[in-house]
């Protein structure tokens, strides 16, 4: 009951396996290029990172300095 498969033109086969080579070309180059962009954003977001840490590192001290001021003036008897 089933039918014989339709014989496919050459030109519409040449056709198909051309715009899927097309296709994986364009693929290969569009990661490529956009694996060089994104390892340019890495590279500056772990400059940024260095500087960021820093910050926080200097913020952080800051902080528990004066925490420590703080907890001494409540621990300070009163007179």
């Amino acid at each position: 009951m089933s039918q014989a498969p339709v014989r496919v033109s050459p030109l519409i086969k040449l056709g198909r396996w051309s715009l899927l080579l097309v296709g994986i070309a364009y693929g290969a180059a569009h990661q490529s290029r956009l694996s060089k962009k994104e390892e340019k954003v890495r590279e500056i977001e772990a400059q940024q990172k260095v500087i960021r840490d820093a910050k926080l590192a200097e913020e952080k001290k800051r902080n528990a300095a004066a925490e420590i001021r703080a907890l001494e003036e409540l621990s300070k008897p009163k007179k």
